[in-house]
Order: structure tokens, then sequence, then C-alpha cells
């Protein structure tokens, strides 16, 4: 088998592998973002230990955003790769 079949397979591997996680994070997001709402509501109503509460799920929630955007951005890079070596298999 030649190098760029090899190199593409691992890189379909690692896109797979970069979705899943990418969907495993996204909902770890949905769920950080319901517990974010009810904190920021009840730190609205509430006293210094909620608005501690409400600081910290939306640091977490920031966080999380962060972390989907990068995998997002990893997951483009790596197929304008894969693409890229699919355009040298076909041209060669």
């Amino acid at each position: 088998m030649r190098r760029v079949e090899r190199r593409l397979f691992k890189l379909n591997d690692a896109i797979g592998d970069l979705r899943a996680e990418e969907a495993r994070v996204a909902e770890e997001l949905s769920m950080l973002e319901h517990i974010d709402d009810d904190a920021q509501r009840d730190a609205a109503i509430g006293g210094p230990f909620d608005r501690k509460d409400a600081r910290m799920t939306e640091s977490d929630v920031a966080r999380t955003r962060a972390t989907l955007e990068r995998l997002r951005l990893e997951i483009g890079r790596t197929e304008h790769t894969r693409d890229q070596l699919l355009e040298r298999l076909a041209e060669g």
C-alpha cells in the first residue's frame, strides 16, 4: 500500500475520533448551558453563594465552548489535509 493511502486511512481515523469527541463535548456543553441558565436565575434572586456558583458555571460554559471551537478547527484542518491527499492520489 502506498504511503499516501496509509496517511489517508490514518487521517480518516483521526477525523472519526475528532467527530466523536466533538459530539461528546457538544452534549456536555448543552448540559452545562442548562445548568448555567438555572444558576444565573438563582444568582439573580439569591445570595453570594448563588452568585459564586453562577460565575463558576459561566466559566465552565465558556471553557467548553472554546474546547468545542478548537475541536472544530482541528477537524477542518484535518479534513483539508485529507482532501489535499485525495487530490494527489487522483492525479497520480
